[in-house]
């Protein structure tokens, strides 16, 4: 049978989950290989593995309650290997490198930040910044609106205006956030936002982080910010 895999941390790691709910429905139990210094969270594979949200929430909380005892170097949903000894001869052939990448990441956790403008906020904010614009608009509601090609004119100039602002607010937030963590690597892009940042912060200096993210938010209400986090550390692992 397949062998699905949660994680790398290691073998003297306290608490590790065994026997805990793990993916599948009935869900399979949370076991342990081990060798040397290094440790795999695994369980059985479930044919036919779909990302659903069951399946989806129990690899996060097998990789949670491991994180809550000490580090984990956690890997994505959908991680299988053909079995446990396939699983040990990569412990046994990557064990220095786990081990490194452990040590690296003691007493750090993952919080990711998307960031997107409140529509009607950032057109006020583009007008109050752009003087002549905000001018040339006035002129327009004060006559009416304009012509079609005045409307067509200054709707370009605002678009391009908006699209000025989101290149400063992508930097503004990325500034903004990274004095209060350790490392800070972009997610993929997506539509509809400015930025998906991934921040590596240290655990005890996570409410300095969250005092950067609110600070934020009260300074620049056209900013619109979704944080996840404290999450194990999977933008960070190699």
């Amino acid at each position: 049978m397949s062998t699905y895999v949660y994680g790398i941390t290691r073998s003297s790691h306290p608490a590790l989950p065994e026997k805990a709910d793990g993916v599948g429905d009935p869900p399979r139990p949370v076991r342990v290989i081990t060798h040397g210094g290094v440790a795999a969270l695994v369980s059985d594979a479930p044919e036919n593995l779909r990302p659903k949200r069951r399946d989806l929430l129990a690899h996060q909380n097998v990789l949670g309650e491991a994180g809550e005892a000490g580090t984990v170097l956690p890997l994505r949903f959908g991680g299988v290997s053909p079995d446990d000894d396939a699983v040990l001869a990569v412990l046994r052939e990557r064990e220095a490198h786990y081990l490194e990448r452990l040590t690296s990441l003691d007493g750090k956790v993952e919080y990711n930040v998307k960031a997107a403008h409140n529509e009607e906020a950032v057109l006020h904010q583009v007008l109050v910044d752009n003087p002549d614009l905000r001018a040339l608009s006035q002129d327009h509601r004060a006559t009416g609106g304009g012509t079609y090609e005045q409307k067509l004119a200054l709707g370009e100039r605002v678009a391009a205006a908006v699209k000025h602002r989101e290149a400063r607010d992508a930097v503004l937030v990325q500034e903004s956030l990274e004095g209060a963590a350790v490392e800070c690597r972009p997610g993929p892009e997506g539509t509809g936002r400015l930025v998906n940042l991934s921040f590596l912060v240290e655990r005890d200096h996570a409410g300095a982080f969250s005092d950067a993210v609110d600070a934020l938010r009260r300074e620049h209400g056209h900013l619109v910010l979704q944080v996840n986090g404290p999450l194990p550390p999977y933008s960070f692992v190699e």
